[in-house]
C-alpha cells in the first residue's frame, strides 16, 4: 500500500464559519481545537486515520484569494448532483468561473470564503 491523504488543510480567515460550512457539506462533527484557532473536523466517530480525510481549516492572516489554498472535489452519497447542487447552494456555497466551457459534467464553486470546489457528476457510495 502506498500513501493516502489523511487530512487537508485550509487556510482561511474563519475558521468557526468554514468548519460549520464544511460539516455540514461533508457530514462532519469536530474533532479538536489547536492553540493557534484551527478545528479539525472529520468524519463522526472515526476521527483521523479513518478511511476519509479529515479537514483543518487552519486562520491565517494572508488568505489572499488569488492564492491557491487548496482545492476539494465532492460527490454526492445520498441523491444525484443536481439535488446536491441545490443543498450547497442554500449552505452559502456560490457558482465560481474558472474558464469552464459549460460542458462540463462538474460544477465549479466557492465556499463562503471564495475558496473552490468542484462538485462532481458521480455518486459514490457511503462508507
Amino acid at each position: 500500500m502506498a500513501c493516502r491523504i489523511s487530512e487537508l488543510v485550509l487556510d482561511c480567515a474563519d475558521a468557526e464559519r468554514l468548519a460549520a460550512f464544511w460539516s455540514e457539506v461533508l457530514g462532519y462533527v469536530e474533532l479538536g481545537r489547536e492553540d493557534d484557532g484551527s478545528i479539525e473536523i472529520g468524519p463522526p466517530g472515526v476521527g483521523f486515520g479513518g478511511p476519509r480525510p479529515t479537514l483543518v481549516l487552519s486562520p491565517s492572516s494572508d488568505p489572499r484569494p488569488e492564492r491557491l489554498r487548496l482545492h476539494i472535489d465532492v460527490n454526492a452519497t445520498d441523491r444525484d448532483q443536481d439535488a446536491e447542487l441545490e443543498r450547497l447552494l442554500a449552505l452559502g456555497a456560490k457558482p465560481a468561473d474558472v474558464g469552464q466551457t459549460g460542458t462540463e459534467n462538474w460544477h465549479v464553486l466557492a465556499d463562503p470564503e471564495g475558496n473552490e470546489f468542484c462538485l462532481l457528476r458521480k455518486r459514490l457510495q457511503p462508507l
